[in-house]
């Protein structure tokens, strides 16, 4: 019984440590991984606007007319007429 015991405590130890141990690497390296992440983000954002953009702009664009059509006629405005 008492080595059933002895191993739960050093597990129970163990895992503790790899907390502790998780935790200060997370600490330590949280701003190199916030950095990592923004540039990947801004990498991926920048090249799905680079894809997009030019649809976008073609579908923007009306179509120029080949011809043009009659002249209209119109008359003059008088005020107070």
């Amino acid at each position: 019984m008492q080595k059933l015991v002895n191993a739960v405590a050093l597990l129970s130890g163990l895992v503790s440590l790899s907390v502790v141990a998780g935790g200060t690497y997370l600490f330590l390296n949280k701003d190199t991984m916030i950095e990592d992440v923004r540039v990947k983000i801004t990498a991926e954002v920048t090249k799905a606007v680079t894809d997009a953009l030019p649809k976008m702009v073609d579908s923007a664009m009306p179509e120029l007319p080949t011809s043009t059509g009659n002249v209209i006629e119109s008359k003059p405005v008088i005020p107070g007429l």
